[in-house]
């Protein structure tokens, strides 16, 4: 018997129409990601320049929040224990679909497709989300160094179109790219670090940040959800897996590995910030920056130069953040596909490379689609120019922040659950207390998320943006649900394939052979 050739490989249809295809187009290619490529196409998705340039200072500036460097202490922490369930988790299911694919095992085929939708609307919105800010820094790029006049949704749309190319592209030159742009990132803002620990301001190398007091504020809640965000990332290792030599082993490593580096990059960056502008300023001078906080401290501390190169490097690390995140959307929507909860052909990989192509193309069709229609809003004179492009960041992002949390508290639950059933309770004690710890976290997060939605998007509360936006949330999980209990009613062949991935179509080969 000969397995894995194009030769041998064959398709069914069953009564309910996805296809039962077992040849390597089901499949995404394995033995394609080392340790250190998966770790650098996760890394590249949390975009750290953009969240020191962006996350940190309006944490300080809007919500008020000066303990920020201990809330990265403590998130991390509270990261950590999801993680130890998540990666147990990640040793048993090895799916592209990861988030849905565990809640699926734990929960069932129906929580599945909910959480399935929840995926491909939350991290859909991240990484359009970024398009709006890219565009807008490029077209800044242009005027400043090139005095030329560029509409932002010009190279937003440009960037959605190479993003998209290298989406059917091998995942190999996908890595190199991500971790190029990473590495050149996390080195400038070393320097930064560096450069204000050396030279402190006023105040000196002052710890005041990690007071405990420094937390209180009326901008906690959002506080938190900012700093979850910039967190995004870690969760995808498990998408990989299928195209890793050694799941069990690589997916777990590479998030302990990205979860603790991000922890204290994120934590000495932001310390950094509190030292450089003082402990007592940094709040009133986050405030009367903004995003240009990073780019005016560094002007003193490091020269123009420096500051010239970090500019452009924080739009090479948007450009990087928004390739993983099309990574990530390109692998839901093709282990949705393969399980009949997308149309079948997103469940197949292109000949060439071996890439999830349909699921690529989706989502770079999604991306054209809302940037135009926030262009469209361009035109119209609103008394700010900047708003519809902002409002994109904005938006989107915190909307895609949202969903994933509350896919990792689902997750967290769904882990606890699947071992339970399995009767390892005993066995898996230490590890289902953290995710039972790591679900009270979360959901505290999930509900603080939408209580202070409003100051999230920077719309008013009685914005019915504040309630709109996370609606779209729950709409994907009803519509989901209603999915996922149809199927069951009316095809459970295709209902029991959920959260299987490939296996249920290796097991089907099995019985084919056999019989």
């Amino acid at each position: 018997m000969t397995t894995g050739s194009s030769s041998t490989s064959r398709a069914t249809a069953d009564g309910g129409g996805i296809s039962t295809f077992k040849g390597q187009d089901r499949a995404l290619r394995a033995d394609r990601l080392g340790t250190t490529g998966l770790l650098l196409s996760v890394l590249a998705a949390t975009a750290p320049l953009m969240v020191v340039a962006g996350v940190m200072p309006t944490t300080f500036g809007v919500m008020g929040i000066l303990g920020q460097p201990l809330l990265f202490v403590i998130l991390g922490l509270v990261l950590a224990l999801f993680s130890v369930g998540y990666a147990e988790m990640s040793r048993h299911v090895h799916n592209a679909g990861a988030f849905y694919a565990y809640i699926s095992r734990g929960l069932g085929g129906t929580a599945g497709a909910g959480a399935a939708m929840v995926a491909l609307v939350a991290y859909n919105s991240l990484q359009v989300g970024i398009y709006g800010i890219f565009g807008f820094e490029v077209s800044g790029l242009f005027a400043t160094y090139l005095e030329m006049d560029v509409a932002w949704w010009i190279p937003a749309m440009l960037a959605a179109l190479v993003v998209g190319a290298l989406g059917w592209l091998k995942i190999d030159l996908n890595a190199r790219v991500l971790g190029v742009l990473l590495l050149i990132e996390v080195i400038l803002v070393v320097i930064f670090d560096v450069a204000a620990l050396g030279s402190p301001g006023p105040e000196g190398l002052s710890l005041h940040a990690f007071n405990p007091d420094t937390l209180t504020g009326a901008g906690f809640g959002t506080a938190l959800c900012f700093s979850v965000a910039a967190f995004l990332g870690f969760e995808q290792a498990p998408v990989y897996a299928e195209e890793t030599s050694r799941p069990h082993v690589l997916v777990p490593r590479v998030m302990f590995l990205a979860i603790g580096g991000i922890a204290v990059f994120y934590t000495i960056t932001c310390w950094a910030y509190t030292v450089a502008a003082g402990p007592s300023a940094i709040v009133g001078t986050a405030e009367k920056q903004s995003a240009g906080l990073l780019f005016f401290l560094t002007t003193d501390l490091l020269g123009e130069t420096f500051t010239d190169v970090l500019h452009v490097l924080f739009v090479t690390g948007m450009f990087a953040a928004m390739l993983s995140f099309h990574n990530v959307v390109a692998r839901y929507a093709f282990a949705m596909g393969r399980e009949g909860l997308l149309p079948s052909a997103f469940g197949r990989t292109s000949g060439a490379s071996g890439a999830p192509g349909t699921g690529s193309l989706l989502q770079t069709v999604v991306a054209l689609v809302v940037v135009a229609a926030f262009a469209l809003a361009d035109d119209k004179p609103t008394g700010d120019p900047t708003a519809p492009v902002l409002h994109l960041f904005t938006w989107m992002g915190s909307l895609g922040a949202l969903g994933v949390a509350a896919l990792m508290a689902a997750a967290s639950i769904s882990v606890i659950a699947f071992f339970v059933r399995r009767g390892a309770a005993a066995t898996q004690f230490w590890r289902l207390a953290a995710s039972g710890l790591s679900v009270v976290a979360l959901v505290f997060i999930v509900v603080y998320t939408v209580k202070d939605f409003d100051v999230l998007i920077g719309a008013g509360p009685d914005s019915s943006l504040s309630w709109a936006l996370p609606a779209v949330i729950a709409l994907a999980l009803v519509v989901g649900l209603v999915q996922g209990l149809l199927l069951r009613s009316r095809a459970p062949e295709r209902h029991a394939r959920i959260g299987l991935g490939n296996e249920a179509f290796q097991l089907e080969k099995a019985a084919a052979d056999q019989s």
